[in-house]
């Protein structure tokens, strides 16, 4: 509801902006689809006044006036609310770019690309991808299919409180867990979720693509409070294994783990297709050796061997 509702805002504040002349409530019904799908006029009338206070209270300036027959016509004229001049060094227009193609496969996607089309109809330069020359084939890319995604974002953005099911690697059933979110992380092509988990009274941090089923937010405000930026990064590293504490040896099948042999500290061949690699050991290595399946063993430590076992017999059993 909250995506429809920020689509249909914006459909409005386009057509405001992009007319040469004011347009009455009843034009601009027959322009906007949400507004023609209104059950009623009463229903149209109540969701437009609404929408139009909240454009207004986001910053829109909209002028009222009367046409020649007598009726109330809105128009947001661009001169009252151009922006001034937005100067961005290269970093920050780096970092800007790259938070925006966090969506190219959200469900925002497609409601995005049609308001770029409606900008464009309303005589908005953009920049067009001509613009970034031969570099943009080095652009990077952060995926963004998880389902758990989109509302946990809007979660952590509105600081609501949700629950959902979430199964460990080293479970056969996922569990409900009842979760204050903080914000999402991206590490290793993989999104994570930190927050305070209020059945185990910790900060936890959860791996999206191991959520189940959907993500419902409740009312209520949260009971601890939220860490800094850098501490809520430090635990998603941890928990994803980028701070290692010790060493672990594992053989590794020829031609394959890739990833393990670029962090390997030292590689030695094995004899019979394997070599054999030191790689750093921290928190949640045990899970990423997991995701190799057969072309991963294990040496030592023992402690990490038995969770890759235990992890690896849970998927069997799933």
């Amino acid at each position: 509801m909250a995506i429809a509702k920020a689509e249909r805002l914006m459909n409005l504040a386009l057509c405001l902006l992009g007319t040469r002349r004011p347009l009455t409530k009843r034009e601009l019904r027959a322009s906007i689809e949400a507004y023609l799908e209104a059950a009623s006029d009463d229903a149209f009338n109540r969701m437009f006044e609404r929408d139009k206070d909240d454009l207004r209270e986001l910053g829109l300036i909209i002028d009222t006036a009367e046409n020649v027959d007598g009726e109330a016509a809105y128009q947001a004229r661009r001169d009252l609310n151009q922006l001034p001049p937005i100067t961005l060094d290269p970093a920050e227009a780096a970092a800007l770019g790259l938070a925006a193609r966090v969506w190219q496969q959200a469900r925002l996607a497609g409601a995005a690309s049609g308001a770029l089309q409606k900008l464009r109809a309303a005589g908005m330069p953009l920049a067009e991808e001509e613009a970034y020359g031969p570099l943009s084939a080095l652009e990077p890319r952060i995926p963004a299919t998880d389902a758990a995604f989109e509302p946990l974002m809007l979660a952590c953005r509105d600081r609501r409180p949700v629950v959902f099911h979430y199964r460990r690697s080293n479970e056969a059933r996922a569990v409900k867990r009842h979760v204050e979110p903080w914000t999402l992380e991206c590490w290793r092509g993989h999104w994570y979720l930190a927050g305070w988990d209020r059945d185990r009274q910790a900060e936890r941090v959860f791996r999206l693509s191991r959520i189940t089923g959907p993500v419902r937010s409740r009312a209520g405000a949260y009971t601890a409070p939220v860490p800094d930026q850098v501490r809520v990064r430090e635990t998603v590293e941890r928990f994803a294994g980028e701070n290692a504490t010790a060493s672990a040896r594992i053989r590794l099948r020829r031609g394959s783990g890739y990833p393990l042999r670029a962090r390997a500290l030292d590689v030695r061949p094995a004899g019979e297709g394997w070599d054999e690699l030191e790689i750093p050991y921290g928190h949640g290595l045990d899970a990423w050796l997991a995701e190799f399946g057969p072309d991963v063993v294990v040496l030592e430590p023992a402690e990490l061997r038995a969770d890759v076992i235990d992890r690896l017999r849970a998927v069997a059993k799933g």
